[in-house]
């Protein structure tokens, strides 16, 4: 699918800035999908949301690519288990895009916007979110918990997308009992295959913009890059504060757009 000529630049300017900050706090504590994903379609009504949340996934990927390229550097990974995640993740990212394409817009937009609420909500209320989990987990129950996560939060990822990397770093840290980091290391990792999925589906209907896709790719690279880089120097607790204050603004920028009559 093509861009709109007519379209002002300053649109995929704002777009571009869009990703980079998505890219800056998603490397850092997951969540940029909550910041591109309704901006994105706030910035884009005249486009069909399958194709513009198609579109957002090839930024996604690359700023998650990068991220992805700083936590290997710190953190030691199992392979075997996160190849049958990653693997599980894949499949159900493509069934949740497939899903996406054949649902009806009007029904997308409210639901979007009550999960990104119910988000805010809920890190608000756990202000030890960015703590170290305690939690023992066996090795049996490590791998049934991260297949659940797997199998939902990729299907998440495919279907609708924001708070994908927030998920499973929930999901790391209050089943698997990972800490943060390792939390977030993995979650970024299998993200990149729930991107991947997408993004297979989306090639294949011929729902991606490369016109916006590309610049806000690079942009979001850039964005994953640094923020990853700040998360290992100076840790993740801070950034609490950053992530509400964003998800507020994405949350009421969002709303305008489904209520507006």
């Amino acid at each position: 699918m093509c861009f709109d000529k007519k379209m002002e630049i300053d649109i995929l300017f704002y777009l571009c800035i869009v990703a980079f900050c998505a890219g800056f706090i998603d490397a850092i504590a997951g969540g940029g999908g909550l910041i591109q994903t309704p901006l994105g379609l706030a910035l884009l009504p005249t486009y069909p949301v399958s194709t513009v949340i198609g579109s957002l996934k090839i930024p996604a990927f690359s700023g998650t690519a990068m991220a992805v390229r700083q936590y290997l550097k710190k953190a030691k990974i199992n392979w075997k288990y996160f190849g049958i995640l990653a693997t599980i993740s894949f499949g159900s990212a493509f069934l949740g895009s497939y899903t996406l394409t054949i649902v009806n817009n009007d029904f997308m937009k409210p639901l979007l916007f009550g999960i990104l609420l119910l988000l805010w909500v809920f890190t608000y209320v756990r202000k030890d979110f960015a703590r170290k989990s305690i939690s023992a987990v066996t090795d049996k129950n490590k791998y049934k918990y991260g297949i659940i996560i797997a199998l939902f939060v990729g299907f998440y990822d495919g279907f609708i997308g924001p708070a994908t990397g927030t998920f499973f770093i929930m999901g790391f840290i209050f089943l698997v009992g990972f800490d943060f980091f390792k939390a977030s290391a993995y979650a970024k990792m299998i993200n990149l295959a729930t991107n991947f999925g997408s993004i297979c589906l989306f090639m294949l209907k011929g729902q991606i913009i490369w016109e916006i896709a590309i610049p806000m790719a690079i942009c979001n690279g850039v964005g994953g890059y640094c923020g990853a880089k700040l998360a290992i120097l100076k840790g993740q607790q801070w950034v609490r504060y950053i992530f509400l204050f964003i998800m507020f603004v994405a949350i009421c920028r969002f709303g305008y757009e489904v209520f507006e009559f």
